[in-house]
């Protein structure tokens, strides 16, 4: 018997987590967090269950990977929050409509908004990933007093626009260009952020 295998090692291809998480993702927007299993996620993907454990730990952290491969808003807000701090709200938009406009980003963002709404335990998780990737990042960079409840009411804004233009779909919102979608909402972003960010 062979014994000098290195201790606690999972049998499994390189490219293993990878085939693991596009499974995953497509299963997770199609079928929502609640009825998708892991055992399921594993037998399709090819791999063992315990694999999914040892690279994801749990169902939730196997969703919070699956999800970081469509996008990550706070990436991307991140990156609109360099520069002048006056024109933040703009860029924010600018970058978050041409994401939600892409139909390879906008249909799984609105298959997790949707999934969102329809099933708590995937709320949960959005709402988490909200505050902690979101909110919070966003208030690390505007600083000052009440730097939380700022960002959080900047966020709403922009979830407020998302629910309407792309999840409802209410006129005129729904076919107002984003050119005017970002002059019409950056006034009262700036305020919502207020301090050196509000004119």
């Amino acid at each position: 018997m062979n014994s000098s295998g290195a201790r606690g090692r999972r049998p499994g291809k390189p490219d293993t987590r990878a085939q693991i998480l596009l499974v995953a993702r497509r299963r997770f927007l199609e079928g929502g967090y609640q009825d998708v299993t892991l055992r399921s996620i594993a037998a399709e993907a090819g791999v063992d269950l315990a694999l999914i454990s040892y690279y994801f730990g749990s169902k939730k952290g196997l969703l919070s990977a699956a999800l970081a491969l469509t996008v990550n808003p706070s990436d991307i807000l991140g990156r609109a929050a360099q520069g002048d701090p006056a024109t933040f709200p703009q860029r924010a938009l600018h970058s978050l409509l041409r994401l939600w406009e892409d139909p390879a980003t906008g249909t799984p963002l609105r298959a997790l908004v949707a999934g969102a709404a329809h099933d708590a335990a995937f709320a949960d998780l959005v709402k988490d990933m909200t505050e902690k990737e979101l909110i919070d990042k966003i208030a690390t960079r505007i600083g000052g007093r009440d730097a939380r409840k700022r960002a959080a009411a900047f966020c709403a804004q922009i979830a407020g626009l998302i629910v309407t233009r792309y999840i409802l779909r209410l006129e005129p919102m729904a076919s107002m260009p984003p050119d005017e979608i970002i002059r019409t909402y950056s006034p009262p972003l700036r305020l919502a952020l207020g301090g050196r960010y509000a004119t």
